[in-house]
Formats: structure tokens, C-alpha cells, sequence
């Protein structure tokens, strides 16, 4: 590695870096932090030097300091997604934008000689909850519908499409191009991926794409009383709006549809919707299947990979994923799988 190396930097952030962006923003900071929950970036909740009694709420005391990996993304790409909070925020739906740097207005910095990308938000507070009551459900489908009117009113040329070339076979060359896939299931986990590759392309012919959240799942959501905002736009892409739908309600039983069938109850109050995406959803649980191993297997040198997914690279592992895109792919093919 070189000695600029932006990504091992990236892995070697020191206190006073950390605490040097923050101040960017305009700020001074008491030196306590605490590193948040991010396998992707590196995040940092870091305590500001401020008078309490100018406090609207204790969060305003704390920024969040957000390095974006170095090489996932593009500066241009990033830009994109702070536009698109920013177009969220002017139009009254509760997200937290990042913040603008005083010296020029911008919103993405770039760490010293290093390059790493970083930017500054405030923090929110409030609560995530794994299971939705109805009054919730309604207020998630309403906030879509917004969110998604939002989505169509400008394109993100430089965003990610999630399609079947993008998340599926991209993400199945890659992984066999490593040495992380046993040979003896080589030819069929290829085989595999590409059926359901051409079940998708398929699938998706007619439908409309747009920008949308990307991974909206409950982890996404936070809860202040009854009111919902949206937190982490760092996989925003541009596809078709029920990608946001089904992964806040994923599951495939009874209940599951019950309760997709509320969220969109609510969200049709606010917007029109193609129920012909609604036979994407089982195509876009198995690419989003595939892309994880090869996200994982991408990101392998960084080692709170390893610590955290102990079994990755196992033939158990590989038996286990492609089980679960046989599975897919039985479902997708109108059997079922038992």
C-alpha cells in the first residue's frame, strides 16, 4: 500500500482526524465520542463544546460524523444522495440532511491528502421497532407515497439501478472470479443466478424506475411518538418504487401480506401505484440475496468483516446461500419450496 492510501486510512482513523471534521462544520468539539453501529462507512457520534441553556433538544449537543469507504461510491454519486435528502427536507418529510460546511457551502468534504469522503448531520433521537401496529403501518405507507413523489421529481443519473445485471450477474462474476466459491458448486450456483437473472429481466419489463430509498427496512425507520423519520440513504438507487415496500414488510405469509396490504392502502391515499411491481418482490429478494455474499466477500480485508461474519467462506455457508437462491428461484418459477 502506498502511503496515501485512502482505505487503509479508512481503517486507521485517529481521534483527532475524526474530531478535525467535525470541525468543519463550524463547530468545536469536547473530545468525546463513540463510534456507531456502520459495517459499510465508518460513523461517529461526537459531543460538541456548546452552551446547554441554547439547547433546543440534548441531541443538538452531538454531530454525526459519516467517512464514506473510499471506492464505493463517487463523489458524484454522493452528491446525488445529499440532493435527494435535501429535496426529502424541503419537502417536509422528516429526514436529516447532511450538514453544510460554513467555508463553502458544500455538504461532502474530502479528509486532508488521504481523499476520504466524509460529511457532518445532526443527531436524532427516537426508537426502532422491529414489529408495526396498524396506525404505524399506515403512517410508513403515507410517508412512502411521499417519499416517492419527491423520488420522481428529479433524476439520479450517477445512482446505482437495481436491475439483474447490477445485483445479480455483476455480483455472481465477481464471486466467481475469487476464491471464495467451493468448486464443486461453481457451475450450478452460476447456473442458479442466471435463471433467476432472466426471470427478473423479465419480470421488470414496463415497469417504471425511479429514486427510492433502497433499503428501507425497519432499521432505517426511527419512531419519535408516532411520528417516523428516515435515516440512511447510502444505498439510494434508482428502480422501481415497491423495493422500498417489501423490505419494510419482508416476510411472505399471511400476516406479512396483511400488513403490505395496509402500508399500501395508505400510501395509495397519497400516490397511484403499479400493482404489477408487486410480482418483482421475490426477483428482488433473491438479487438482494446474491449481492450480500459478494458485498461481504469485496469487503473481506476489512477486518469487521471477519469478526462479524465468522462463518462466511465455509462450504456451509456456500450450501446455505445456494439453497436459499434454489429457493428463489423455485418461487419464481410458480412451485414452492418446502
Amino acid at each position: 500500500m502506498s502511503e496515501l492510501d485512502p482505505t487503509r486510512f479508512f481503517y486507521e482513523l485517529t481521534p483527532e482526524l475524526i474530531l478535525s471534521a467535525v470541525e468543519e462544520a463550524g463547530v468545536r468539539c469536547s473530545g468525546r465520542m463513540l463510534q456507531l453501529n456502520s459495517m459499510e462507512n465508518r460513523v461517529y457520534e461526537v459531543e460538541l463544546e456548546i452552551d446547554q441553556s441554547t439547547l433546543k433538544s440534548r441531541h443538538d449537543a452531538f454531530r454525526v460524523v459519516k467517512f464514506y469507504r473510499p471506492g464505493r461510491w463517487t463523489r458524484a454519486q454522493i452528491e446525488e444522495e445529499h440532493r435527494f435528502l435535501k429535496d426529502l427536507a424541503a419537502n417536509d418529510i422528516a429526514v436529516a440532511p447532511p450538514l453544510e460546511f460554513p467555508s463553502d457551502g458544500e455538504t461532502l468534504h474530502a479528509l486532508g491528502d488521504s481523499g476520504i469522503l466524509f460529511s457532518v448531520f445532526p443527531k436524532i433521537g427516537g426508537r426502532l421497532l422491529d414489529e408495526l401496529d396498524r396506525p404505524k403501518l399506515e403512517r410508513i405507507g403515507r410517508t412512502l407515497a411521499r417519499l416517492h413523489l419527491v423520488g420522481a421529481m428529479r433524476l439520479a443519473e450517477a445512482r446505482l439501478a437495481i436491475t439483474a445485471d447490477s445485483y445479480g450477474r455483476a455480483s455472481a462474476a465477481y464471486l466467481l472470479s475469487t476464491e471464495f466459491l467451493p468448486q464443486e458448486i461453481r457451475e450450478r450456483y452460476h447456473q442458479v443466478v442466471e435463471e433467476i437473472c432472466v426471470i427478473t429481466d423479465r419480470l421488470a419489463q414496463g415497469l417504471g424506475r425511479q429514486r427510492v430509498h433502497g433499503d428501507f427496512h425497519c432499521g432505517n425507520v426511527i419512531w419519535q411518538d408516532d411520528q417516523c423519520l428516515l435515516v440512511d440513504f447510502d444505498d439510494m438507487a434508482v428502480a422501481p418504487c415497491v423495493q422500498d415496500l417489501w423490505l419494510i414488510v419482508p416476510g411472505r405469509d399471511e400476516e406479512a401480506l396483511k400488513q403490505r396490504n395496509i402500508l399500501l392502502e395508505a400510501y395509495l391515499q397519497l400516490r397511484e401505484f403499479d400493482y404489477a411491481e408487486l410480482g418483482l418482490i421475490e426477483a428482488l429478494r433473491a438479487l438482494r440475496i446474491i449481492r450480500f455474499s459478494a458485498w461481504i466477500a469485496k469487503r473481506w480485508d476489512d477486518p469487521a468483516f471477519k469478526r462479524v461474519f465468522t462463518a462466511f467462506g465455509s462450504m456451509q455457508y456456500w450450501r446455505e446461500h445456494l439453497m436459499a437462491l434454489e429457493e428463489q428461484l423455485c418461487i419464481l418459477q410458480g412451485g414452492s419450496w418446502e
